[in-house]
């Protein structure tokens, strides 16, 4: 875990809504509905937008910080001002695994397949997993399935 108020909230928030890291550091204050808890993610890979999910349990944390912004400010800017950088972002994800005694091989990329994961595992028609990440092809998503179904190795025939 991470101490930084601002890294955990960009984690949490990459996870939470499947986001990518061009997608964090890109992400302006505008892009973001806390009424709909909806995120509006624009020129996304593929130079393609769509609209994904907000936890609602980072409401009022991303709210206090988005208050005192303009809404085409950058809602995770550097400390110069402007947006983070590919590698602090990234950096961030490393010290939090460190700091969580995590040893497991892992990017930045690995919340939003967990985020999928999740999904499906939750029940979540893969249908909707695929719009929210903005996949094109169905397959693409269908990838997480071989992820979230270990279990289903164990079940024995009843023939």
């Amino acid at each position: 875990m991470t101490t930084n108020i601002k890294h955990k909230l960009l984690l949490s928030l990459a996870y939470g809504a499947g986001l990518r890291v061009s997608e964090v550091m890109d992400l302006k204050v505008k892009d973001i509905n806390l009424d709909e808890l909806t995120i509006h993610i624009k020129h996304a890979k593929g130079n393609k937008d769509r609209i994904t999910i907000f936890p609602d349990k980072l409401r009022s944390s991303l709210g206090n910080i988005t208050t005192v912004k303009q809404s085409n400010d950058y809602v995770f800017e550097s400390e110069r001002g402007g947006k983070l950088s590919t590698r602090t972002v990234q950096k961030s994800f490393k010290n939090a695994l460190r700091k969580g005694g995590i040893k497991r091989d892992a990017t930045f990329h690995s919340l939003r397949h967990s985020f999928a994961t999740h999904l499906l595992e939750n029940g979540v028609d893969i249908r909707y997993v695929q719009e929210l990440l903005g996949h094109s092809n169905i397959r693409t998503t269908q990838l997480y399935t071989q992820v979230t179904n270990p279990n289903l190795r164990n079940i024995k025939s009843p023939f």
